[in-house]
């Protein structure tokens, strides 16, 4: 079980790593359309490396269980699963983050002005966003909290849900059932 955790759990993470790697690496300072674009893409991305939580807690529940797999086994497997991949989501971000020297905190700051100025905020308001921003960019700037904040990106949203809806699936041993090999 652990040896087929790490196995799909690394193959997450390579993918989720090298489609942020060379994204980031080709993105280049295109502006705030392209940074909306890219969320869209790296969440597609994550759901894409995830799909290996199905894949295996499948194989497990195929191979080791002879077909049959209860829910909390199967979501427990599927988180260990998607903890590693978020592993790969954060070491790519830092490669990203050391290769570039992109300032992530002050591209924070600039589209939070940005929006409030475009909808048209008072000098107060922006004043108090200014020194949120701020404030962000200072918790951003220390590792362990922005590799909290980088995890919780990924494991909030995909990371639980695709081990969830895994586990919920395969549960049933009629859901792609465990095909017998041909003598």
């Amino acid at each position: 079980m652990i040896t087929r955790i790490v196995t799909y759990g690394v193959i997450g993470a390579l993918i989720v790593g090298a489609f942020m790697v060379t994204g980031m690496m080709s993105w280049g300072d295109e502006g705030p359309s392209a940074q909306e674009s890219g969320a869209v893409v790296g969440y597609l991305t994550q759901f894409v490396a995830l799909i290996v939580v199905f894949l295996g807690v499948k194989a497990h529940r195929d191979v080791a269980l002879g077909g049959v797999i209860k829910f909390w086994p199967a979501f427990g497997i599927g988180m260990a699963i998607s903890g590693i991949a978020c592993l790969g989501w954060i070491i790519s971000w830092e490669i990203v983050l050391a290769v570039t020297k992109l300032d992530t905190g002050a591209m924070l700051k600039d589209m939070m002005l940005a929006e409030a100025q475009a909808r048209g905020a008072s000098a107060a308001e922006i004043a108090k966003i200014t020194a949120d921003a701020q404030n962000l960019a200072n918790l951003y700037a220390i590792p362990p909290l922005r590799w909290l904040m980088t995890v919780v990106e990924m494991l909030v949203p995909l990371g639980i849900l695709v081990p969830l809806a895994s586990a919920g699936l395969l549960r049933n041993s009629r859901f792609l059932p465990m095909r017998p090999v041909a003598a």
